[in-house]
């Protein structure tokens, strides 16, 4: 294992490699395309870092979770389209669709209703938007999961999905 750098403000990419263990070279090796001096310019901010370089980092360095960053804070259609997922526990993510699920399952004959007729009308558009606001929670919660299983597939934890 290399040495620690003592650079301030590394970014995550930089972070993410040193968690791993890994030396640039031995990043490089493990990615297969991405250069030792393309690492070394995106880690020092010298160069745009491309999704292909992120998957690439995801997998060299087991942690899922840079692909989420990179749609929510460096890619501008994600900025607007994806939510950035916080680390939850399986207890924790597993309670929270337990809880959306509920909370839906009551809303469920409201949206009926406010769906009958094609239009959400004034008087139903708080209604709706509470619904709308849960399904966002939902839909979030799912991608939580999503990673915690990605992240302990790379941890070894357990077996991949197939």
């Amino acid at each position: 294992m290399g040495r620690r750098s003592i650079k301030e403000n590394k970014n995550i990419y930089f972070t993410s490699r040193e968690d791993a263990g890994l030396t640039r070279a031995q990043a490089s090796e493990a990615m297969e395309y991405v250069s030792e001096s393309r690492i070394d310019k995106i880690e020092n901010d010298r160069t745009i870092v491309q999704p292909s370089d992120v998957v690439a980092m995801a997998k060299a360095y087991k942690k899922p979770s840079l692909c989420n960053y990179y749609c929510t804070h460096e890619c501008r259609i994600g900025q607007d389209t994806v939510a950035e997922i916080k680390p939850s526990s399986l207890a924790e993510l597993s309670l929270g669709i337990l809880n959306s699920l509920s909370a839906l399952n009551a809303q469920k004959d409201r949206l009926m209703e406010i769906a009958e007729d094609g239009t959400i009308q004034e008087d139903e558009r708080q209604d709706f938007c509470a619904i709308q606001e849960n399904l966002n929670k939902i839909s979030a919660t799912i991608e939580s999961l999503k990673l915690w299983v990605n992240q302990a597939v790379a941890d070894g934890t357990i077996l991949p999905l197939e």
